[in-house]
């Protein structure tokens, strides 16, 4: 049951400080309230989310119907087709490997520099993200932050984590079960490219969302 409880504290936290975005008119967690959350995360055993079998079951307990059989990579395949018109244009890439659905954010576009709350620019990709991943609820949502080498391991750990926990929350503000979601940050320990030059340091600093079938 870990990740239904980590779950409910961290979204508790997060509605207990809320603002609303000058920019977007949507609220977002004040920063004490994204303090808290992050801490209760951490306590909780931030890592021991991403997969398992309480999440799942928690779902098909509330009455989502699990996908089995062929019918599985046809409802991934309709959820790709229109996450890839979604996000045409956007710098978001959609990638599909086997029954799963990964979407790579780059973080110069997700986020201010050294910052983790969400550009108001971006804020229109990731309503578009939600409005698709709303409608496809027999999947799992797995967000996941990362890094480049440079700068102090610990910081980037928590960096990581802060900006994952920012995507996850604003999507979970879209009207998204919370308890679809696993949010984890990796900080520098998985490049998908060099850290030896900006340009595979810039494709290392990205946050990650794995959508998986419900089986």
């Amino acid at each position: 049951m870990k990740f239904r409880l980590v779950a409910a504290v961290t979204l508790a936290a997060f509605a207990a400080g809320c603002t609303t975005d000058p920019y977007t008119g949507q609220q977002k967690p004040a920063n004490a309230a994204s303090g808290a959350a992050l801490g209760a995360l951490a306590g909780a055993g931030l890592g021991l989310l991403a997969g398992g079998d309480d999440r799942k079951n928690a779902l098909i307990g509330a009455g989502i119907g699990a996908l089995a059989g062929a019918g599985i990579g046809a409802y991934m395949d309709q959820q790709e087709k229109e996450l890839r018109g979604q996000l045409e244009g956007t710098g978001v890439s959609v990638t599909r490997s086997g029954d799963f659905i990964v979407l790579n954010m780059p973080s110069n576009i997700t986020f201010p520099v050294d910052g983790d709350k969400v550009l108001p620019g971006f804020a229109p990709t990731l309503n578009s993200v939600a409005l698709v991943v709303k409608k496809y609820n027999k999947t799992t949502i797995d967000v996941a932050g990362h890094t480049d080498a440079t700068g102090d391991d610990a910081y980037n750990q928590g960096l990581s984590e802060r900006r994952a926990l920012a995507v996850a929350n604003y999507i979970h503000g879209q009207g998204i079960d919370g308890r679809r979601f696993a949010v984890e940050g990796f900080g520098e320990t998985q490049p998908i490219a060099s850290n030896k030059n900006e340009a595979g340091r810039s494709q290392n600093r990205r946050v990650e969302i794995k959508l998986a079938p419900l089986t």
